[in-house]
């Protein structure tokens, strides 16, 4: 008699350096849990999807091992690379790296055929989820075609989907996904034919845009089925871009909650109730997750300025220090010394006036890092506090009680720069005790769409002082600066 498995469901974070699973059980206990560097190519820029499935696979035949017996899976992920496939569903490109260099020189050349790109300063009056810049899909929709040839691609498939499609055999697109394409309007549901033309070729090209959060079909892979590990009835769940994912999960915890999330880039995240809010101050917009709302977020460059600053060994050595809380920054920290590279590529520099001395220019870093994240904060505070299409500025609106913040992501881990976020931002904060909060909110977004009501408390390990918690459970971020 084989062994009675206990009934979970699994949550995936595919992640710009990490791949993470966790089993969750219909309480919200996080039962088990497995990650590895998610598998690219030697100069890190190229990820073959099918291999990626494979490692996923593996990943979750660890999480269950004899144990455990899989209900559902939701796999979040990257939110702008993608592959072209072919009739039968295969691959025909490699997928292109958010981050890849090269994504500059196609934006340059196809910025003129876009047309009008309205400024965040002001509401964006053409509809659009997200700035028109280098990261968008459809810089990668362009790249595809080029990359494809002869091979007759018959859709795009989202990084992030397709692990669902190659276990269910149905094509769809995460309305999460399609909001950071630069051509889809989520408050119609609608693509701009004209920017996917340009890129792509045709509307036709990409799948049905589903909910993230609904059901997707019956989970058919055989690795998974021959190893027993699969429910007979396990389904795969619409997941989507990483960080509204992990915003949703921590606002189930701290309903209106404000996720403040450090890694590679850090991104700021709130749910809104408010349907159809508009684009503006840099705070992207998306389908709010399992709500009529609407989703906001920003993102600041982060581990890329520090990895460019540390090129001077000295400077390298100090902003370790500063990270590790080992040393105090000099007073420098607003004063506008570094200016961070912008999203899309630009690059960093140092100001004329910079001192040159390494302890103030490793300051003057963070300081600058931690401004642009108060400010990202107070972007999306400010589109939460909207209300029946009022802006928080108008004096009409009454903004009430602010918005709590959490922060979460491997920077928590780093004392030194949650004390330089609390001086910049004139206030403390607490930090999710979870290190794997898009990965809990995938498993959350499954046991959902099981009929589960996990606990998201359990779920998230609660909550903690940022400016105490300095848990070792994951990587420092001041392991980038050696």
């Amino acid at each position: 008699m084989g062994t009675l498995r206990t009934p979970v469901v699994c949550g995936v974070d595919i992640g710009s350096t990490n791949a993470k699973v966790v089993a969750l059980d219909e309480g919200g206990t996080v039962l088990a849990r497995a990650s590895r560097r998610t598998p690219r190519d030697g100069d890190g820029l190229w990820i073959d999807a099918d291999a990626l499935v494979d490692a996923l696979e593996e990943m979750i035949l660890e999480v269950c091992g004899r144990r455990h017996e899989v209900q559902a899976i939701c796999v979040a992920g990257v939110g702008e690379d993608g592959v072209l496939v072919d009739e039968s569903l295969r691959p025909v490109t490699k997928a292109l790296a958010w981050f890849d260099p090269r994504r500059s020189g196609i934006f340059r050349d196809l910025e003129p055929g876009l047309g009008p790109i309205p400024g965040d300063g002001a509401f964006d009056v053409g509809g659009f989820d997200t700035e028109a810049d280098p990261v968008r899909t459809l810089v990668g929709w362009r790249w595809a075609r080029e990359q494809a040839g002869d091979s007759s691609p018959h859709l795009w498939i989202a990084l992030a989907d397709h692990a669902a499609l190659r276990w269910t055999g149905r094509p769809f697109l995460s309305d999460t996904l399609a909001s950071r394409t630069g051509a889809w309007r989520s408050r119609d549901r609608s693509w701009s034919a004209e920017r996917v033309e340009l890129t792509l070729g045709s509307v036709g090209m990409l799948p049905a845009v589903l909910r993230t959060g609904d059901p997707v079909g019956e989970i058919t892979s055989p690795t998974l089925r021959a190893a027993g590990v699969l429910a007979p009835d396990a389904i795969a769940v619409v997941g989507g871009h990483d960080h509204p994912i992990g915003g949703w999960v921590v606002d189930q915890l701290v309903p209106g909650a404000v996720l403040d999330s450090m890694g590679t880039a850090e991104v700021v995240v709130a749910q809104s109730p408010v349907a159809g809010l508009a684009r503006r101050d840099f705070v992207d917009v998306a389908p709010g997750i399992r709500s009529t709302g609407t989703t906001l977020l920003r993102v600041e460059e982060l581990s890329r300025n520090v990895e460019w600053a540390a090129q001077d060994p000295e400077v390298g050595r100090s902003l370790r220090a500063l990270l590790e809380g080992g040393i105090a920054p000099v007073p420098v920290l607003e004063d506008g010394h570094f200016v961070p590279g912008r999203r899309g590529g630009g690059w960093p520099a140092y100001a004329l006036d910079a001192p040159s001395d390494p302890l103030s220019r490793a300051s003057a870093v963070l300081g600058a890092l931690a401004c642009a994240g108060r400010d990202a904060v107070a972007a999306v505070r400010a589109g939460l506090e909207v209300r029946a299409g009022l802006d928080v500025r108008s004096p009409a609106v009454s903004p009430g009680r602010p918005p709590e913040i959490r922060l979460a992501g491997g920077w928590v881990r780093s004392p030194g720069w949650v004390e330089i976020k609390a001086a910049v931002n004139g206030y403390r904060t607490a930090a999710i005790l979870e290190p794997e909060v898009t990965a809990v909110g995938a498993a959350m977004l499954a046991a959902r769409a099981r009929g589960w009501s996990p606990d998201p408390a359990r779920a998230l390990g609660g909550t903690q002082l940022a400016a105490t918690f300095t848990s070792s459970g994951t990587t420092s971020v001041s392991t980038q600066v050696s």
